[in-house]
């Protein structure tokens, strides 16, 4: 555990809602704390929080002087970790950590986290909804909701932690050590951020790196890139998938415990036909959600409470409407290949796919075999779409432009027979037509109503 001594000066970098929680619980704790941001202005909520913190402020850039006596600098998960100022800060012997090192040794539940490139979201809020379907006090956060270290500045009467956790939080997690930690999958994602895959991959199995004898693994056995290279933890693995030795099984639409968690010695069934949880892609989420929950002593009757209650969060899979029989899906989340990958394969090839975006570094060869096996046709958006353009000639599937998401929605549309289907899993980022991937899901549903109304 970091030692954290009061009047010790504490910079923050980067003034997202993290960087804003690190610097209040510093000062909570009687540290000076600054920040230092590289945007030049910054809001007025932001700037409220400073001034209740006594915290000085520098922006536009990070600049050695203000660095100068920092005793320890705390990086927000979306900084660089290799800026000139931090890399002169750690020569000097200046700690330079993330917020999971801050908050390792002062969480005082048990803490359950989950990693992977896809189905994070939904993987932890399941959890949590779980936990609390069986009766138990649950925080969910980290890279979504609240700030671990917002939590810990008034900590509520929780019984257990759920965090979901990013490659860039866990680059730089210390000590931190969850009780039970999730490898959901891995493919290639960030890759202009850790600079190769192999990167990317050591920073998301840190999550289990500090891991002891009384602690749990759980991971995504029938993903490729997570078994073709163990995991370093002194705890106990267990795996969810389809495969043989699966403690958690998919079977159709039903998920099998292997026996060892009933007193009894029996196998549980959870059948999710009837709940939201019903596709391919959400079978392996809660697969996994059970297999943590249950872990942790969750209730039978609680988990299976917490499953027909649930609704997966918005564009991830969510149904947009129907017309003329061809269903619209909103899965704007599939940023990355391996999201792609995992929303086809409940296709059959009647697929219209729009795709597109910023490229965040994939190689959008690897979807050729998923192109061809499951897209009927690809419509494309963004800066990406000739290098995906690319993928559907080798897939031997057609391909066209659209302007924008109303143009896209309108050429997928005409594309489609009844019965089959137009999916937004664009396989990028969205920062080059859009705020984020909500506002591009957001702009996906709004155009099919649009169209679902003059037709």
């Amino acid at each position: 555990m970091i030692e954290l001594k009061p009047k010790t000066k504490a910079v923050a970098v980067g003034l997202g809602k993290s960087g804003l929680a690190a610097v209040q619980y510093l000062h909570s704790l009687g540290l000076q704390t600054a920040a230092s941001e590289y945007k030049k202005q910054i809001t007025a909520e932001e700037q409220a929080v400073l001034a209740a913190c006594g915290a000085a402020v520098e922006l536009g850039g990070h600049t050695p002087e203000f660095f100068a006596d920092a005793e320890l600098i705390v990086v927000s998960p979306g900084v660089p970790t290799n800026l000139p100022v931090l890399n002169a800060a750690r020569s000097r012997g200046v700690p330079v950590v993330g917020e999971l090192a801050l908050a390792a040794g002062r969480i005082q539940v048990p803490v359950l986290a989950v990693t992977g490139s896809n189905g994070k979201t939904t993987v932890t809020s399941l959890i949590g909804q779980l936990l609390r379907s069986s009766g138990k006090k649950t925080f969910v956060g980290g890279n979504i909701g609240t700030p671990v270290l917002d939590w810990l500045c008034e900590p509520d009467e929780a019984e257990a932690a759920v965090l979901e956790l990013s490659s860039f939080q866990l680059d730089m997690a210390g000590a931190f050590r969850p009780d039970i930690a999730l490898l959901l999958n891995l493919s290639p994602d960030h890759i202009d951020r850790h600079g190769s895959f192999e990167n990317y991959a050591e920073a998301k199995r840190k999550i289990f790196a500090r891991q002891g004898q009384a602690d749990i693994a759980i991971l995504g056995a029938d993903d490729p890139l997570v078994a073709s290279k163990p995991v370093t933890t002194a705890g106990t693995v267990l795996y969810f998938g389809t495969q043989q030795g699966c403690r958690a099984k998919i079977e159709g639409q039903q998920v099998r415990l292997e026996p060892g968690f009933a007193a009894d010695g029996t196998a549980e069934v959870y059948d999710l036909s009837a709940t939201r949880l019903n596709s391919l892609v959400n079978m392996y989420n809660a697969a996994a959600a059970i297999l943590a929950a249950r872990a942790f002593g969750c209730s039978v009757e609680g988990i299976k409470a917490g499953l027909a209650a649930y609704q997966p969060p918005l564009h991830r899979m969510t149904p947009a409407g129907e017309i003329n029989g061809v269903r619209f899906i909103n899965d704007s989340k599939a940023t990355n290949i391996g999201a792609v990958q995992a929303a086809l394969a409940g296709f059959k090839k009647d697929v219209i796919l729009i795709a597109g975006g910023r490229n965040k570094g994939g190689d959008f060869t690897e979807l050729v075999p998923a192109f061809h096996q499951h897209v009927k046709q690809v419509v494309l958006i963004g800066e990406a779409g000739p290098d995906l353009a690319a993928a559907a000639e080798a897939a031997g599937i057609g391909y066209q432009f659209a302007d924008d998401m109303g143009d896209a929605v309108r050429k997928s549309f005409a594309a489609a027979k009844p019965g089959e289907t137009v999916l937004l899993a664009p396989a990028c980022a969205s920062f080059d037509m859009f705020d984020n991937y909500e506002h591009r899901g957001r702009e996906f549903m709004r155009c099919a109503a649009e169209l679902a109304a003059s037709c």
